[in-house]
């Protein structure tokens, strides 16, 4: 159910420059991860969508906007899937996507390619601010980012099922591809 957090796919509208970015679809992957029954249940977001725009030497023009289709969401458990997607769940017919969108982008003390993208994250109809934390790649025309953030369930309205009380939270792990855009 974490599933529909993510992140993350990121769109940004304004014309190609220097600092933004093209998503890679296929090498990228918006993962989960969480417990169920004390068990671990993993699962994935086939398809989402991501605007960047992002130059570590100008952050404050940095943007993200990305989105999930939430009905592509699911794990290798097919009855875990039906009651992630159904209601009192994810619900994709009538909230079809999870999004996030930065308000700001800014270096972390972490290390010298760590970043924090702070921003809004939509689920179900409900908005709250999220901070998220991601290391970030670039080589020539090429970029890599790789972050995780956590989804408290109840923080959206995700609940009842057999997830209820044992899958209280749910991270998301991102694995970022992009091209320079032209």
């Amino acid at each position: 159910m974490k599933i529909a957090l993510l992140p993350l796919a990121l769109l940004v509208t304004a014309p190609a420059t220097a600092s933004d970015w093209t998503l890679d679809r296929d090498a990228s992957s918006v993962t989960f991860e969480t417990t169920v029954l004390d068990a671990p249940v993993t699962g994935q977001f086939e398809d989402f969508e991501a605007a960047i725009r992002l130059d570590p030497e100008n952050l404050s023009e940095a943007h993200i906007d990305a989105s999930v289709t939430i009905a592509s969401g699911g794990t290798s458990n097919p009855s875990y899937t039906g009651e992630m997607l159904g209601e009192p769940g994810l619900a994709p017919q009538a909230h079809p996507t999870a999004s996030f969108m930065s308000h700001s982008v800014a270096a972390s003390e972490e290390c010298d390619t760590c970043y924090v993208a702070s921003g809004d994250l939509s689920i179900r109809g409900e908005t709250r601010p999220i901070d998220l934390p991601f290391t970030l790649t670039i080589d020539a025309d090429r970029a890599v980012a790789e972050g995780q953030f956590v989804v408290r369930r109840a923080d959206f309205g995700i609940g009842g099922s057999s997830w209820g009380s044992s899958a209280r939270e749910v991270t998301v792990i991102l694995h970022i591809e992009a091209d320079r855009a032209q």
